[in-house]
């Protein structure tokens, strides 16, 4: 078509003009709409979409705008000492749309009551006395979890978002109960979560009785990093949610009210 246009040679009948036309027509509107195509996934993602109109297709519209992976690592021993402190904090801020992180708040925490970790429990977390030394205590921890919410803006009320974690124990016993020992109070975006156990045995029709272990291998994935290291095993949790929501499945809370 272009040919006819540049060789002196051929002479385009009139009768065929119209075609012509309506062809190149056709040719650059193509064009111009795989280039806005293009600019609107730039757009998406500089506004924090992080994938393409396509990825996000293929998921299904979820309750909430972010899904906040949390998984605890305490002060532990055999036989278990008392009080239990949180030694390791992650947070994995989850976009509900696409699935992936936007955002990771992690810190470790200087135990006050049992300072000194046991053997026990280096071996089973990986965390060693060099890495509590010295760190902020729970209360400055939670203070720092609370300016991360504010500066992710998930403290703004149009905002809906909420914790995930692997069983019920880190925010309903292991906070609760160290909030309390110490005189702290517990902050409300704490007091609901989902428990990935439960929304796993919904979708799957099974109990995974070894936690992430079990659903990594019911989902056929590969386990990412250390069991029992705190943020290794929030990017397991998010992988198994990212696997889920592909799958179709909805998240919902499964924590009773406060």
């Amino acid at each position: 078509m272009v040919a006819l246009f540049h060789t002196g040679a051929a002479k385009i009948p009139p009768s065929l003009l119209p075609r012509v036309r309506q062809a190149l027509c056709s040719h650059r509107l193509r064009c111009f709409l795989q280039g806005c195509g293009s600019t609107v996934n730039r757009k998406l993602a500089s506004h924090g979409f992080g994938a393409s109109m396509a990825a996000m297709s293929a998921f299904p519209p979820q309750r909430y705008h972010y899904f906040l992976v949390l998984d605890f690592e305490a002060t532990c021993d055999k036989p278990q000492i008392h009080p239990q402190e949180i030694i390791e904090f992650p947070i994995l801020k989850l976009n509900g749309r696409t699935m992936e992180i936007e955002s990771t708040f992690h810190m470790y925490v200087q135990p006050v009551v049992h300072p000194q970790l046991t053997p026990f429990c280096t071996e089973l977390t990986g965390i060693i006395q060099g890495m509590v030394d010295g760190q902020p205590s729970l209360q400055q921890v939670l203070e720092r979890v609370d300016e991360w919410m504010a500066k992710e803006g998930l403290l703004d009320p149009s905002v809906k978002s909420i914790f995930v974690t692997c069983g019920d124990w880190d925010l309903k016993v292991m906070l609760p109960g160290q909030c309390q020992y110490l005189g702290l109070p517990v902050g409300d975006y704490f007091k609901q979560w989902i428990n990935l156990k439960k929304a796993y045995s919904f979708a799957m029709g099974s109990w995974p009785k070894n936690g992430l272990l079990d659903m990594n291998k019911g989902l056929n994935l590969q386990h990412i990093g250390r069991p029992h290291s705190g943020i290794d095993d929030c990017k397991n949790i998010a992988n198994i949610m990212k696997t889920l929501a592909h799958r179709g499945f909805i998240f919902k809370q499964t924590s009773k009210p406060f």
